[in-house]
């Protein structure tokens, strides 16, 4: 399930859970829905050839979004969901920077 989907209470059960409870349910149905939109926005432009400079934009607003999470995990001391949210994070710069430098969609 994604937290587009799931309850508040069922989000903060999960590892990593904790900071759901300083924050809405309005916030995270946001987030998560927002976090689903950000797949789409990666992968449909291109494949639909319909505004393909929305992928690189999209990968600049996920690398926004993770060093949110960045934070707010390593406030909450969470390492190993920081270091995953690296990850992501490191995929996303990749895919902005290959998009917008190195071999960007022709217009």
């Amino acid at each position: 399930m994604h937290r587009c989907t799931l309850s508040k209470e069922k989000l903060a059960a999960q590892p990593g859970g904790e900071w759901t409870h300083s924050v809405s349910a309005g916030f995270l149905k946001t987030l998560g829905c927002l976090e689903l939109l950000s797949v789409v926005g990666l992968i449909l432009p291109a494949v639909l050839d319909i505004a393909p400079v929305m992928v690189p934009v999209t990968a600049v607003c996920w690398v926004l979004l993770l060093t949110g999470a960045m934070i707010t995990r390593g406030r909450l001391g969470q390492v190993k969901l920081v270091a995953g949210d690296a990850a992501y994070f490191a995929i996303a710069v990749f895919v902005a920077y290959g998009r917008f430098v190195i071999e960007p969609f022709s217009s």
